[in-house]
């Protein structure tokens, strides 16, 4: 690893890389029900690869990414709102916790707050039946 390479973004929660594989495959997932086992298990080793060898702009990328399947779920009927509502928090969460770290990443994710502020608000106020069980606020204590 480069003494360059800053690694601070990689104490912030271990919530994103644990949660979001299976949840982020099933949005990812064309079919109804409990996403295949070797789409999350490709999410997994993706998340892996960026958290063990890439950079917080990389990292964020994917999170940008990951924001856009909420943002398409809260617009959706057809998506899993239990994943949405999952994956849209713990992204949410990560996101503002970045105003502790030095750099630009809060600043970078301003718009993606914003974004899955509105689209967790559809997904609470539609809820519809979840395969992630239902949503519950996170404590930020």
């Amino acid at each position: 690893m480069s003494a360059r390479r800053s690694v601070v973004w990689l104490g912030l929660t271990p919530e994103p890389e644990q949660e979001l594989p299976a949840a982020v495959a099933a949005l990812r997932s064309q079919e109804p029900g409990r996403p295949p086992s070797a789409l999350v298990a490709a999410e997994r080793h993706r998340v892996e690869r960026l958290v063990l060898r890439g950079t917080q702009r990389g990292w964020l990328r994917y999170l940008r990414e990951v924001t856009e399947l909420v943002v398409e779920a809260a617009g959706s009927r057809s998506t899993d709102p239990g994943a949405a509502l999952l994956v849209g928090e713990v992204v949410l969460d990560h996101h503002r916790m970045l105003i502790g770290l030095p750099g630009m990443g809060y600043e970078r994710t301003a718009t993606q707050r914003r974004d899955l502020e509105r689209a967790l608000a559809r997904l609470r106020a539609h809820p519809g039946p979840a395969l992630f069980g239902p949503s519950k606020p996170r404590s930020t204590v």
